[in-house]
């Protein structure tokens, strides 16, 4: 009914939102807020796990191997805390598509988001070469020596797979988790970096990698990192959908991004 009033009005809003999330949080600034949120989350993402993971090549005493795991596990964590209300803090194309696929985020903003974590990324692994020069290609994501193309593939798709799960099982309830969801989701990225980090880099997220190939020019393995991460999305849309059924409206103002979360709580 409020719809059709807005419309007969001629202020429909310009974005469509999924079910759950309040009717006034939408419309082109609040988008372009949003953008700039996943713009500069990227950024940081990218800028601190690419910075740790070559600093720890360099000189393993000064970063050790759990503190270049730990780094990037720490930022998102950073992340969700203070832009999660924004933008839903996805950081990451993968659980981007995850939320959309899960029918928490609408396919309409689906392409400026992963365009703006994109360009983040390449900004942040641009940044890491301005200040670590030509060491800062260490960072970039690569597989471990003796790791078969299939295997590296597996371990990308089984990391992305628990990562989105975990994000969205907590999003699912964030009427009493909050930001605290933040936790779970960083405590997650750092364990998988101690064990996977080796392998893959565990890298979990293809603007992450993509912005590092795109600024060294590697492009051999960048298609590992796109499709591993795109088939663990997937997989872990259907272990949420199987372990928690139909999607709440918690989950889509957590992925939506939301300034009043108790906004339209029912």
């Amino acid at each position: 009914m409020a719809r059709a009033k807005r419309a007969r009005h001629g202020k429909a809003p310009i974005l469509d939102l999924a079910p759950g999330v309040s009717e006034n949080w939408q419309g082109a600034r609040i988008e372009g807020r949003r953008l700039v949120a996943e713009f500069w989350g990227t950024l940081l993402l990218t800028l601190v796990a690419t910075a740790a993971a070559a600093l720890h090549k360099t000189d393993a005493g000064e970063v050790s191997a759990t503190a270049a795991a730990m780094a990037p596990g720490a930022m998102v964590l950073a992340v969700i805390y203070s832009m999660g209300s924004v933008s839903g803090a996805h950081i990451n194309p993968a659980v981007t598509l995850a939320f959309a696929l899960r029918r928490d985020f609408p396919w309409v903003r689906v392409p400026g988001y992963i365009g703006a974590q994109i360009a983040g990324a390449i900004s942040g692994a641009a940044l890491v070469a301005l200040i670590l020069g030509s060491k800062g290609s260490l960072g970039a994501s690569s597989t471990g020596d003796g790791l078969s193309i299939l295997k590296a593939l597996a371990v990308e798709a089984l990391l992305t797979a628990a990562l989105v799960n975990i994000i969205l099982g907590t999003a699912s309830h964030a009427g009493f988790l909050g930001p605290n969801a933040a936790i779970p989701v960083g405590s997650y990225i750092a364990l998988a970096g101690l064990w996977a980090g080796p392998l893959t880099g565990a890298s979990m997220n293809p603007a992450r990698s993509i912005g590092s190939d795109v600024v060294w020019k590697h492009f051999s393995e960048t298609w590992i990192y796109v499709v591993g991460p795109l088939i663990g999305a997937l997989a872990g849309v259907t272990l949420e959908w199987i372990l928690k059924g139909k999607p709440s409206r918690a989950a889509a103002r957590a992925a939506q991004g939301e300034d009043r979360p108790s906004a339209n709580r029912r």
